[in-house]
């Protein structure tokens, strides 16, 4: 794996040299984009909009509009915005992460040490499972502020970059019911429904099933086959039936588990 990002964590006084490395890796299929007409691919360009000619990665600027005019920016000058939360994931505080609601969370990275970070690296992850605690620390990375979590996992740290406060959209404009809304009955059997399908979460029990579906049916019209598209209507149940769908749920759960 090639790094993203390399800098190293602010553990109090301590620094820890680190390498940052994507934790994910997209599990879609690779789809090109082709022209209708006769099935050529789609290549992006990046156009001059005066000359209308194409310009090389290597000719291509950054810049901020003040007034009428562009104020050109450099590397350097998104370094001096910032030099060490350039270079720095800084930990300002531990938190326990099960206080963070899950809407903040965003991508997760794997921090490896570099050479001379090993020890301390060590200490931080040991540190971080002995206490079940999670650093909330701050960084740059591709000229734009992060906030991130910072949590061990087994061998590895793990940083997670969680939004920011202000990027999480109020839910006031939305139609939500109410909780006087609920019959009590109905909640009892809910709640009954949830427990009997509650167990230990393990990630390994779930696939990406729908590439390896789409994949049979690619294979499939590559061949000729045609393959019939299944209904699949949403049904809009009347309030009246909610109890009964409950109790059938309930029966189809004990089923499974018998089986």
């Amino acid at each position: 794996m090639r790094p993203l990002w390399t800098g190293a964590i602010g553990f109090g006084l301590v620094n820890i040299p680190v390498k940052m490395y994507s934790a994910t890796e997209s599990s879609n299929l690779d789809l090109d984009m082709l022209d209708k007409s006769d099935n050529s691919n789609i290549k992006f360009q990046r156009i001059n909009e005066k000359t209308g000619k194409v310009v090389k990665w290597e000719n291509i600027v950054k810049g901020f509009m003040i007034g009428s005019k562009y104020v050109i920016l450099d590397d350097k000058d998104f370094e001096k915005a910032n030099a060490v939360k350039t270079k720095l994931i800084e930990i300002n505080e531990f938190v326990d992460a099960g206080e963070i609601n899950s809407v903040y969370y965003e991508t997760p990275y794997f921090l490896a040490p570099d050479k001379s970070g090993i020890r301390p690296y060590a200490l931080l992850r040991e540190a971080l499972k002995k206490t079940n605690k999670a650093g909330v620390a701050s960084f740059v990375m591709r000229n734009k502020e992060n906030l991130a979590i910072i949590r061990a996992e087994d061998d590895v740290i793990i940083l997670n970059r969680i939004r920011f406060a202000q990027e999480i959209r109020e839910t006031t404009e939305l139609n939500l019911p109410k909780t006087e809304d609920i019959k009590s009955a109905e909640l009892k059997m809910a709640i009954t429904l949830i427990n009997q399908l509650s167990g230990k979460f393990d990630i390994e029990k779930y696939k990406d099933t729908y590439s390896a579906e789409l994949m049979k049916v690619i294979n499939a019209k590559a061949k000729g086959i045609k393959i019939k598209v299944p209904e699949m209507k949403v049904v809009h149940s009347k309030a009246t039936d909610l109890m009964e769908q409950l109790k059938a749920s309930l029966t189809t759960s004990k089923r499974k588990k018998v089986s």
